[in-house]
């Protein structure tokens, strides 16, 4: 490459980099922007109206939860895990996955499952999972135990989580008795 060819692509570069800084102090003369005195937009947020109570949401509220389980329907729960399959294994002997097998998982103590590594917050939560605990937990998991590794919303509805517990006891070999309401 001969000086000629040097000059012509220093050329090429310097001419490049003089319209790109041109263009640039061009378009800040045509285009004056004053600063605000100060930076970033206020919004102004009307306070929204409490949400009304559904009648069905205020209905289970006033219904103890045994009561609940007494009219739950083991079909209908085995439905509702269906979205627990994904994690759980639900069989007897079954294998664990992301999550712990539930089979037997109804007075079985918190963090015991063979083979599983529960987090530290269930581990030191200590207690049995009972009818109130898994209702506890099955509605916001993250709530019932700080810290835990189950990473699902929970199930809103009561009578729905009524339901999932009443499939979760057939799942044994001698199902734990039923609270008295």
């Amino acid at each position: 490459m001969d000086a000629i060819e040097v000059n012509k692509i220093a050329g090429a570069v310097l001419f490049a980099l003089l319209v790109m800084f041109g263009a640039r102090t061009a378009s800040n003369i045509i285009f004056k922007v004053d600063k605000p005195a100060k930076p970033g937009f206020e919004v102004e947020v009307a306070q929204a109206p409490e949400p009304s109570v559904k009648k069905a949401d205020s209905e289970a509220a006033e219904v103890p939860f045994a009561a609940l389980l007494a009219q739950a329907s083991a079909e209908r729960g085995q439905a509702i895990a269906k979205r627990c399959a994904a994690c759980h294994t639900f069989n007897k002997d079954g294998a664990n996955k992301i999550g712990p097998n539930l089979y037997g998982v109804l007075d079985r103590a918190l963090g015991a499952a063979d083979g599983y590594g529960y987090s530290k917050a269930l581990k030191a939560k200590g207690g049995a999972w009972d009818y109130q605990s898994l209702d506890l937990f099955l509605a916001k998991p993250k709530d019932f135990i700080n810290g835990t590794k189950m990473a699902f919303s929970g199930v809103k509805q009561a009578q729905q989580r009524a339901n999932l517990i009443a499939y979760l006891r057939t799942l044994a070999d001698s199902p734990a008795p039923l609270p008295t309401p």
